[in-house]
């Protein structure tokens, strides 16, 4: 197959659309429903993305895209109970596989950027990780393959109509890659950058002690930041992201995007949280959006006097800033990763809050003394990479 007709482009007003291949077919074969333009440019982002994760880290990787930068990327390092509970895959009788938690870890650590996202797989799709993306509000999968059981559960999903979509692990894109703006043809080499061990060798600051977790940790903060919208910032703990800041203008809004979404995750696992008490039958995404709501500033539109009993049997007390705060000051040894040169000490400083302990970023700031300096102050280790990862 050589081209797909789709049934319209970024809008329904652009058509005519379609993927195709000037030379040979195309590395994809749909196995269920029509997935569309911005389907197909998550999926092949997100698959890139997760390809690179297996090959820096060798564990299953997958990552959950929405509107062409990832909402949560991760590998398949077993989930905790507290991690189970707040991804609300506890009540699942069934062994996690590998593949299961990257993906149970992908979606649930931004569960509100998630919704309704297009998921990349590093492997083929297994029965326990389709029966989880069964539960969620997804538009489609790709993957390398996937297990007859599984196939047949996700064919099943939105009524046969739920994107699924096998690649070629073994197809090689060209170097050079092109595209056109305003009838213009843009060209240019493909990032073909590695991110490896080595990627973090030159540590600028005072603290040099990069552990082995951290490694990970850093490059898939380097990966994740390859194939998101720029400028773009992102945090990650124990093998997932975190945080991901994308597509800002000023990099310390990145930072504040993305150190918010950290705060939220670290929030999430608070006994307060754990222990709202909900009605039955609420709805996840339900739950999801009023978990969002009380750990935030607006948590009377959840908790007030006229609006508490439609979610909680009982009322829940205001989770104040102190007690956020010391909760907050808990969260430790993360990793945050930078696109582009952080500017000034204030991404530092932001940081800081968000118990970020290991940094990379490219350099070449005039105020590169600055940003050393700060992270001196607060023992974190640094490295300078030299590589900027922009994507547009």
């Amino acid at each position: 197959m050589k081209e797909l007709e789709l049934k319209y482009g970024c809008n329904p007003n652009q058509k005519p659309s379609r993927i195709y291949m000037e030379d040979g077919d195309l590395p994809i074969e749909v196995l269920s429903g029509k997935p569309g333009y911005i389907n197909f440019l998550d999926a092949f982002n997100g698959w890139q993305l997760v390809s690179e994760l297996k090959k820096a880290t060798g564990l299953a990787a997958a990552t959950s895209f929405k509107h062409v930068s990832p909402a949560g990327a991760a590998v398949g390092l077993p989930l905790s109970d507290v991690e189970r509970k707040i991804y609300w895959c506890d009540d699942l009788d069934m062994e996690f596989t590998p593949l299961a938690n990257a993906y149970a870890r992908a979606r649930g650590a931004d569960r509100m950027s998630s919704f309704g996202d297009f998921i990349s797989l590093s492997d083929v799709c297994d029965v326990a990780t389709a029966k989880l993306i069964k539960r969620e509000v997804s538009d489609g999968v790709i993957a390398p393959g996937f297990e007859p059981e599984a196939l047949e559960i996700l064919k099943a999903k939105k009524n046969g109509n739920y994107a699924v979509i096998k690649i070629d692990p073994n197809y090689v894109p060209k170097q050079l890659e092109r595209k056109e703006v305003f009838g213009i043809t843009f060209e240019q080499g493909r990032n073909e950058l590695v991110i490896d061990d080595n990627f973090f060798a030159n540590i600028v600051t005072d603290n040099k002690e990069l552990t082995e977790q951290a490694k990970i940790d850093l490059a898939i903060a380097m990966i994740t930041l390859k194939y998101t919208q720029s400028n773009s910032v992102c945090y990650v703990k124990d093998g997932q992201a975190i945080g991901i800041g994308a597509g800002q203008q000023s990099r310390i809004h990145c930072t504040r995007l993305a150190g918010q979404k950290a705060d939220n995750w670290w929030l999430r696992q608070s006994p307060k949280v754990l222990n709202l008490d909900f009605v039955d039958g609420i709805k996840r995404a339900d739950r999801d959006n009023a978990i969002d709501l009380y750990i935030g500033d607006e948590f009377e539109d959840v908790i007030g006097d006229d609006v508490w009993q439609k979610t909680f049997k009982t009322r829940p007390s205001e989770f104040t800033r102190a007690e956020k705060r010391a909760w907050l000051d808990k969260m430790s040894d993360v990793a945050l990763g930078s696109d582009a040169f952080f500017p000034f000490g204030d991404n530092i400083e932001r940081a800081h809050k968000s118990g970020v302990k290991y940094v990379a970023q490219p350099g070449g700031s005039v105020r590169d003394d600055n940003v050393i300096e700060t992270c001196n102050k607060y023992g974190m280790v640094m490295s300078f990479t030299g590589l900027r990862l922009f994507h547009h």
